[in-house]
């Protein structure tokens, strides 16, 4: 059993992960919930109202498969569980395009738990997965093990994303896709301090001189609510020749409403 949003309204969601069905805060569903009965079989929830915390049955940890991948679970201090669902499409379109490259040197930046990373080694890529937290690069090479992944040509990188990118430029090495999924702060493996609307620019602009000569993609995603697609799509512009698909990040409903956490823009030469 995979995941699933069953519902959402009153600025929360409902979702299935495997057997687990958790509510979790959503400030997009301004909407009513549509399935008002459902809400009562969620076994936890997230709650911000009075301090960050896990409400009810959750699990210490568990193995959920998604797009033909599986994934270790467990709710963090932020409300996350290890994966963003709405993200799988951009792997899917992603290792498409490997696929068509066996070898394809691939950058996942931001990489967090490894889905993406996952899913492109599956299609015979080299990836070099970065990441500022030490406890989310170990997260992924866990995840890379429940899928027979550990001795994939794969490089591990704890690192500040934009130290990393400045260093590979000195070093001269390429890549010929890259994907990024910057937050809307972070703060580095010492300290250094991530700002989106202050970086985004210079950060894709480091991506594109470490894109190969014959580049397959470079892709973004983010979660913050100021850089909406039209947004995305003026800065990519600004870096590299078009066309770019934008849009936004949807979790698809089971039923009723879809619903918008964030926005994309995909570029294929």
């Amino acid at each position: 059993m995979t995941y699933a949003l069953i519902d959402s309204g009153n600025q929360k969601k409902l979702e299935r992960f495997g057997e687990i069905c958790l509510v979790r805060p959503c400030s997009q569903a301004l909407w009513k919930p549509s399935l008002l009965l459902e809400w009562d079989k969620a076994h936890a929830q997230f709650s911000r109202e009075e301090r960050q915390a896990w409400e009810g049955e959750l699990p210490k940890d568990w193995i959920v498969a998604h797009d033909g991948l599986m994934f270790k679970l467990k709710g963090t201090d932020f409300g996350h569980l290890g994966i963003f669902p709405e993200h799988s499409f951009l792997w899917t379109w992603a290792s498409d395009l490997v696929k068509k490259r066996r070898g394809a040197r691939i950058l996942n930046l931001f990489a967090y738990s490894g889905g993406a990373t996952l899913a492109l080694a599956r299609a015979g890529a080299e990836v070099c997965h970065v990441d500022a937290s030490f406890g989310m690069v170990q997260w992924a090479r866990e995840n890379a093990a429940l899928n027979g992944l550990e001795k994939h040509p794969i490089r591990w990188i704890v690192d500040d994303v934009m130290k990393f990118l400045k260093r590979e430029m000195r070093r001269k090495k390429y890549y010929d896709g890259i994907l990024l999924d910057p937050p809307s702060f972070g703060r580095g493996a010492k300290g250094e301090v991530f700002k989106i609307e202050r970086d985004l620019s210079e950060l894709l602009f480091l991506c594109k001189e470490l894109l190969s000569e014959k580049p397959l993609f470079l892709a973004t995603s983010n979660h913050t609510s100021g850089i909406t697609p039209t947004v995305l799509r003026h800065l990519h512009e600004e870096v590299l020749p078009g066309p770019f698909e934008v849009g936004e990040l949807l979790l698809k409903a089971k039923h009723g409403r879809d619903l918008p956490t964030g926005t994309f823009a995909m570029w294929a030469p």
